[in-house]
């Protein structure tokens, strides 16, 4: 298999282009700056949405819909960019599309269809699923045909944005009048497992030493991996519409609790390596451990309402806490560099 071209490596071509061309062209601070922005900045609207589903789930409402603010203005704005780039840079957004970093757009938007759907806008997180869903079929493939041998945290988006379909899916499932979209999300679950599993193969695991930040998918992958379980197992609960649905619920609990313990387990060992080998400068792959760092809390406090079982729920009010500062820490990190770029 082919060696996945690295998502920085994409933006600093990008802005070599940008740079070459004439002035008036993309000479302008602003021009560059668009130049430069990369699939991988699409994490920041992953770990955005997260943490204000979070905070939504404690009744942190104000936090929590000042974070979707933010989230949805990062999306349009990476929307608009790369739109733009597939009409006028054919050949890049191309080459984009192969890298692992594009599946944050299907994860993005997926998450801000949770979000949205909490405020019961359910005809807007319909047509996001359907937009997340679509985008999915179209990168899933090529991230795999460039899959390497040995790859980066990155490369578990192909989980991630596989389980962030069936979250979504699951969600409005238990929300909207008729209950169709279980099936497609339980389909997503499994297949979501079995890419991590793929990817876990293929994972470098001197990336817990080295790693700028994206390594944190790997817990991440297996904490929304439990968030579709969660939320598949209150679908299923006994009380579903759903003839086929109830028997699986034990099973569904069952897959929801283990895969928690995985997370969690994922988080001890990846925080440990980073308190053994810290890297506290700003990278943008940062965004991509805020993320992991919410999803965990989210899912553990789905976990507790899906199951009735307590200690998941105290554990995610405080690991939910720990994303915010995580969050505040990187977003300032990201606003100094921007100030930076300007001047």
């Amino acid at each position: 298999m082919e060696s996945m071209e690295s998502p920085a490596g994409a933006g600093r071509e990008g802005a070599r282009r940008a740079d070459a061309r004439p002035p008036g062209v993309a000479g302008a601070s602003g021009g560059r700056a668009v130049a430069a922005v990369t699939p991988a900045l699409g994490a920041a609207v992953m770990a955005t949405g997260i943490v204000s589903v979070g905070c939504h789930t404690i009744h942190a409402d104000e936090v929590s819909l000042a974070l979707l603010v933010i989230a949805c203005l990062l999306w349009v704005f990476l929307v608009a960019v790369f739109a733009r780039r597939f009409v006028v840079e054919r050949d890049r957004w191309l080459a984009e599309v192969r890298t692992a970093a594009s599946l944050t757009g299907v994860a993005g938007t997926a998450v801000l269809g949770v979000r949205i759907s909490l405020l019961d806008l359910r005809p807007l997180a319909g047509a996001l699923l359907a937009v997340a869903t679509l985008a999915w079929l179209v990168f899933l493939p090529e991230v795999l045909r460039h899959l390497a041998r040995r790859v980066p945290g990155v490369a578990y988006l192909a989980c991630v944005s596989t389980q962030s379909l069936a979250v979504l899916g699951a969600t409005l499932a238990t929300v909207l009048p008729t209950m169709w979209p279980l099936w497609p999300a339980l389909g997503l679950f499994v297949l979501g497992l079995a890419l991590y599993v793929l990817v876990l193969t293929h994972f470098d695991f001197g990336q817990l030493r080295t790693g700028a930040g994206d390594h944190w998918v790997a817990c991440g992958a297996v904490s929304i991996s439990a968030l579709a379980a969660a939320k598949l197992t209150t679908a299923a609960a006994p009380g579903s519409p759903v003839d086929w649905a109830r028997p699986l619920h034990p099973w569904l609990r069952g897959a929801t609790l283990v895969l928690l313990v995985i997370a969690l387990l994922w988080y001890v060992v990846i925080a440990y390596w980073e308190l053994r080998n810290p890297r506290p400068a700003y990278d943008i792959r940062r965004w991509a451990t805020v993320f992991p760092l919410g999803m965990t809390a989210v899912a553990a406090l789905t976990t507790a309402a899906a199951t009735g079982i307590a200690w998941p729920e105290r554990l995610g009010r405080f690991l939910l806490w720990v994303s915010v500062a995580v969050w505040l820490l990187v977003a300032v990190g990201a606003g100094h560099r921007v100030v930076r770029g300007w001047r």
